[in-house]
């Protein structure tokens, strides 16, 4: 991927986790970019050291609101879109911050760019969309019934990019997500996800709870694999325009055997705790990735095992 120098990126949610991974591997490249974030879950100290970069701008706002989004739209080449709220459990607890930041906020995204002459709006999309689907792998255009209001905010983003690329001519493509983690990735509070709040509970010598039997499968994605799918997007071609795909590993872990990975990893023998199956959940999840490769030419670096060693090595350093 060879982007000029002088292009400018604008990534949403730019200090969350993978939000604050995507700016800083724009800026490796040599490139701009610009932050736009409103802190209800990302953090600033994510993006503290790239400050003083001139080529680093960090806008303080919120996607539901139009005219902030215009304005950091203005100038920019691709949006890379990140800016949501997460969690399956937290969307059946609040269905309507969800309709407003994850559809009304991408909305508000989508038609400043449309407005502002964006080359390309790559958004993130979830694994979520595909519902009570029983088909494994998971591969696009065999989605189920959706089971939770997370979600359907993210099939309704689906469906109003493909809208716009057909209305509009906007190049839209949605990425989604497979139970993506890495360094960075909050491992506190009720909603953390599974891998980083797993590590920081062992690491201080709490049981940590398996919700169900721990027979749940999911195809456990390294940051760095998101981060290239976003970069491939924004340089593919016309072709993936109006387009979702799989962003995963493609392999399939069970979550006692990641449980075993990481007691094994950092020496610990603490046996979990079992509490009920979560509400909204899918019981498995493995994605199909032929398209990915084949349209934006992802190639997946980091499988399951090299991520876990990165992150763990991460959060001992952080924690």
């Amino acid at each position: 991927m060879n982007f000029d120098k002088n292009t400018l990126f604008l990534v949403t949610g730019g200090a969350g986790f993978i939000g604050s991974n995507l700016c800083e591997s724009i800026l490796d490249m040599g490139c701009r970019v610009r932050c736009l974030d409103n802190l209800s879950t990302g953090k600033q100290e994510n993006v503290d050291m790239f400050a003083g970069n001139a080529d680093y701008e960090f806008v303080l706002g919120d996607i539901r609101d139009y005219d902030t989004c215009v304005k950091v739209c203005t100038g920019v080449d691709y949006v890379l879109h990140q800016a949501a709220w997460g969690s399956v459990p937290r969307s059946i607890a609040m269905p309507l911050l969800y309709e407003e930041i994850n559809i009304k906020g991408t909305l508000n995204m989508l038609e400043a760019a449309r407005q502002t002459g964006v080359k390309t709006f790559v958004y993130a999309s979830s694994s979520s969309v595909y519902g009570d689907s029983p088909i494994l792998p998971k591969t696009e255009g065999n989605e189920g019934n959706l089971l939770s209001p997370y979600a359907l905010t993210k099939r309704v983003d689906e469906e109003y990019a493909k809208l716009y690329t057909k209305l509009y001519g906007l190049k839209t493509v949605g990425l989604r997500y497979f139970n993506v983690f890495g360094r960075r990735q909050d491992p506190n509070g009720a909603y953390a996800a599974v891998i980083p709040k797993f590590i920081k509970q062992l690491l201080s010598g709490e049981a940590p709870t398996i919700n169900g039997d721990g027979k749940q499968s999911r195809d456990f994605t390294y940051i760095a694999n998101v981060v290239q799918a976003n970069l491939k997007a924004a340089a593919a071609s016309d072709e993936a325009s109006g387009e979702a795909f799989n962003i995963a590993y493609g392999g399939r872990e069970y979550l006692i055997d990641v449980y075993n990975s990481l007691t094994d990893a950092l020496g610990v023998d603490i046996e979990p705790l079992y509490g009920p199956d979560r509400a909204g959940d899918i019981k498995h999840s493995n994605a199909d990735i032929s398209k990915a490769r084949r349209l934006l030419g992802y190639d997946p670096e980091y499988d399951f095992d090299k991520g876990l060693k990165e992150a763990i090595k991460w959060y001992k350093e952080n924690l």
